[in-house]
């Protein structure tokens, strides 16, 4: 069904036909679906929607995911090191060049309970969260382009993974080192960039698109030469950029709020479960609430947001 279904989806793109009903995956069945070309001919033609099925293509997309993942612990693990990113995976305390069956995302962290195989060492729960988390955004990614960019999924989709990609390996490596290099932002500076350029958002014009950007990065920028950096990082801010041209003014300014009420929730938490050991003081990444928010705007309908928020209805 599978191999049905992405030959459906082929047909669909080189015929330049713009399917007339979305339905969900998890719905599954056959049916005949009439399909609108771009002139005034109309062909008919077997289109196969899933329903009740086995999840194979969501199953795929996660384990794709994951696989990636992997790739993304190594550039985490060997960025700004002596370790080029090319080169067999080795245990970092024993040395061992791991085998191929030591590397499957997930499923070997798991078979080997979370332990170098060899020397018995305890692996960092990195790997797997990683893996996951890579995972879960690569299948939410995918569910976004198919029901809100169908028209340009196969540009989109690969675009959105390589956001989600380099939007972990920040946020993993600001919470590893607490700093956000300038190459990874940067680089998702320029690919957030992309979006307003070639993609534009209903009700959004190009300046407008362009303005996103600096009107929700200016205030983190602001808050950093005033506290000296001791309030925000410079890189926050930086990130902010990135996230104000990709998700727009709307999206965006909701990414921003969720992402200061995540975390004004995770330092009162750890104010009362840490006692001492934290204080007003301690400094926390900000990098992972932000991508938490950005998350929540992105895959979360607007509308409902807002009416959550009191906005609309």
């Amino acid at each position: 069904m599978t191999g049905k279904f992405i030959c459906m989806c082929v047909y669909t793109y080189l015929f330049n036909e713009t399917i007339v009903s979305l339905k969900r995956y998890s719905d599954f069945y056959i049916e005949p679906t009439r399909v609108a070309l771009v002139g005034s001919k109309r062909l008919y033609c077997i289109r196969y929607i899933l329903k009740d099925m086995d999840f194979t293509l969501f199953i795929f997309v996660f384990v794709f995911g994951t696989v990636v993942g992997s790739f993304l612990n190594v550039v985490i693990f060997r960025y700004n090191t002596n370790f080029s990113l090319g080169g067999r995976s080795v245990c970092l305390y024993c040395g061992k060049t791991l085998k191929w069956y030591e590397l499957v995302p997930l499923l070997s962290f798991l078979a080997q309970k979370g332990r170098c195989a060899t020397c018995k060492s305890r692996l960092s729960l990195q790997y797997p969260l990683v893996e996951f988390a890579t995972g879960a955004l690569f299948l939410l990614s995918f569910i976004y382009a198919e029901n809100y960019m169908a028209s340009a999924f196969f540009y989109f989709l690969p675009y959105l993974f390589a956001i989600m990609s380099i939007l972990l390996v920040i946020v993993v490596y600001d919470l590893r080192h607490k700093i956000i290099p300038d190459k990874l932002v940067f680089s998702f500076i320029l690919l957030s960039l992309i979006r307003p350029a070639l993609f534009l958002l209903p009700g959004e014009n190009l300046p407008s698109a362009l303005l996103s950007g600096p009107l929700f990065s200016a205030p983190f920028a602001l808050l950093f030469f005033i506290s000296r950096g001791k309030w925000i990082g410079l890189g926050d801010a930086k990130l902010v950029l990135g996230i104000g041209w990709f998700l727009g003014i709307v999206k965006a300014g909701l990414a921003v709020l969720f992402s200061f009420w995540i975390g004004a929730l995770f330092s009162i938490i750890l104010l009362f479960l840490r006692g001492r050991q934290f204080t007003m003081k301690s400094e926390i990444p900000f990098a992972p609430f932000l991508l938490l928010g950005f998350a929540i705007a992105l895959f979360v309908p607007t509308d409902y947001l807002l009416k959550l928020l009191g906005f609309s209805g």
